[in-house]
């Protein structure tokens, strides 16, 4: 099985490529002393300490729509999924709310959802302007190079938010809104402790907006900062493979090799928020939000073959607004444009013609076949005779046959039934078994800058540095892990640091990264630094027939910090602990206050 949307995951830990030989000094503080081993090597997963909670929690927060779902550990194989949603589209089954958002003119979290859709649609226009409106936010943050617990988000009125607030006002409604169904179901309440979070991202996010949802959920109070094992971050397109593993046949539909079959029910592009659709936005709110639901609505019935029109209905504030503004009716503009394929009908709406549709989804659709045409030619995918198209742009017709035109001559395209809902079930999966992904590939090389002896004829001379009468060449890239590496689950990297100076109580390490593996300093294009790991150290314990902290030569004895870091999960996780006393450090990476 091969997950279109996830070049890096495998699950087979005999892709494992052999463990790098590491450089073994490494320079924690200025004028200190290069001195550091490295290893990569294995853990047990009998080592890893798991909550085993009563139930599951998953929050899909997804870019257009959002939702959850939930199993209890008592009957693993049910998934529950969240009860319909008040309100929604005529048609639709809204087994997910869109990801909006609305807060109160002092900020006070209003709705999410429909409902802050509707109550916002419905607002007085005066009152309505100190409103704050936030829609399609997700993608924002992935959007953001620069992403910090600082970074803002504007709602509609123009009114900037911290974006991680945004985030935890969204989270802590599922949080809320999940307990309770889990309440009206089970008849019990869960405590904290009982409970493992979920929550989906896009497997393109990088460490820092996978850190920023953490912090998200923390200031939503789904978990404690003191249990983060309690959350977990899960890749969409890993979840989805998972859910799509435990198929039965019966649970998919086929577009098998001799051609294209439909599938069994019906088809909607429910989650088309990448399609390049123009949407002039007027300035009546309920206008807006009004031409919006109708343009989802017929962009939903777009089909390969269709042959009649798809009718818009225009909101009769966006027509006054046009003609007042413009000068001239919509009608007006659309004949003078020489538009062919879009039309103005006699019934006062706006005609898109199928060759205007197509142009509507082919950017995207040409952008996804060609991006899966180009993992098929990798060595390792190479031979791969099945493909599961999943997540909601898979619910368009329109892409499930480009696929199908592309690749059904070599592959079975297999849909699954709810294909909009595998990435939520699959994240249930993961959740109650985190190790199920066993090799993840890298996305990024990542390392430090160290000191190595200089060597003439090696080293550039501006990288030369002399202390104490030796020669050291700066700003050398200590690799952690290479970009593609394939890394299994509880492989760690390990690296020791020793203190700059006596009475140090805090180690701080700058770590860089970059798209290639062809760099050598830290200086080098495309090299950047992207976060930082803190080691905080605790007072020395004395050594035994010692006086002042000094050794038994009496001179002061060099602390040795072992860190370990683990890049096989979703997240990068780092622990430490002191050599000499065998005691934890306290340790944290942070790729936000970069």
């Amino acid at each position: 099985m091969w997950d279109l949307t996830s070049p890096q995951l495998h699950m087979d830990a005999k892709n494992v490529k052999n463990a790098h030989n590491f450089p073994t000094r490494l320079s924690c503080g200025p004028g200190s002393p290069p001195q550091a081993s490295a290893i990569l090597a294995p853990v047990k997963m009998a080592d890893v300490v798991q909550p085993d909670p009563n139930s599951l929690q998953i929050p899909d927060f997804g870019t257009t729509s959002s939702g959850y779902a939930f199993s209890f550990t008592q009957d693993s194989e049910a998934i529950h999924m969240m009860k319909r949603w008040e309100g929604g589209d005529p048609g639709v089954a809204n087994q997910k709310s869109p990801t909006c958002l609305l807060l109160t003119p002092d900020l006070r979290f209003h709705s999410f959802g429909f409902a802050a859709r509707d109550f916002y649609h419905d607002l007085d226009p005066e009152e309505a302007r100190h409103w704050l409106y936030f829609d399609k936010f997700k993608m924002k943050i992935h959007s953001t190079s620069d992403l910090t617990m600082e970074t803002e988000l504007e709602a509609v009125n123009g009114r900037r938010v911290r974006a991680i607030e945004v985030f935890a006002h969204a989270l802590h409604f599922f949080r809320e809104h999940a307990l309770k169904e889990v309440k009206d179901q089970s008849s019990s309440v869960l405590e904290g402790e009982e409970i493992r979070w979920v929550i989906t991202v896009p497997a393109v996010w990088r460490q820092p907006a996978k850190q920023f949802m953490r912090e998200a959920a923390y200031l939503a109070g789904l978990v404690s900062p003191d249990c983060p094992e309690q959350l977990l971050i899960a890749l969409e397109p890993e979840a989805a493979s998972i859910y799509c593993r435990k198929l039965r046949l019966h649970q998919a539909v086929r577009m098998v090799l001799s051609g294209w079959t439909w599938p069994s029910k019906p088809c909607c592009a429910r989650s088309l928020a990448k399609t390049s659709s123009r949407v002039s936005k007027p300035s009546g709110r309920q206008a807006w939000v009004d031409l919006t639901i109708a343009f989802e609505a017929r962009k939903r019935t777009a089909a390969p073959g269709r042959a009649n029109a798809l009718n818009i209905s225009l909101p009769f504030s966006f027509i006054d607004y046009y003609k007042r503004h413009r000068g001239q009716s919509v009608e007006a503009a659309l004949r003078r444009s020489n538009m062919n394929i879009v039309k103005w009908s006699s019934q006062g709406m706006l005609r898109l013609t199928q060759e205007a549709m197509n142009e509507l989804f082919q950017p995207t659709i040409i952008n996804i076949v060609k991006h899966i045409e180009e993992l098929m030619v990798k060595p390792e995918v190479r031979g791969v005779r099945f493909l599961f198209l999943v997540g909601g742009f898979a619910e368009s017709p329109m892409l499930q046959k480009a696929v199908q035109r592309a690749l059904g001559r070599t592959c079975r395209i297999i849909i699954p039934h709810d294909v909009g809902l595998t990435i939520l079930k699959g994240a249930v999966l993961f959740g109650l078994d985190p190790t199920v992904v066993r090799v993840r590939r890298c996305p990024l090389t990542y390392g430090v800058g160290v000191l190595n002896r200089f060597v003439e004829g090696r080293h550039p001379r501006d990288k030369l540095l002399i202390k104490e009468g030796r020669e050291w060449c700066t700003d050398i890239l200590d690799r952690f892990v290479s970009v593609d590496q394939s890394v299994a689950l509880g492989e760690v990297v390990k690296r020791s640091y020793t203190p700059a100076r006596l009475g140090q109580r805090k180690i701080i390490i700058n770590i860089y990264c970059s798209t290639t593996d062809d760099v050598t300093y830290i200086s080098d294009p495309g090299v950047r630094k992207c976060g930082t790991i803190t080691l905080d150290l605790p007072e020395p314990l004395p050594l035994p027939g010692a006086v002042g902290g000094a050794g038994a030569g009496g001179g002061p004895e060099r602390r040795e910090i072992r860190a370990t870091m683990q890049f096989g999960d979703t997240e990068i996780k780092v622990t430490a602990v002191d050599v000499m006393s065998n005691r934890s450090v306290r340790a944290s990476i942070d790729f936000l206050s970069n």
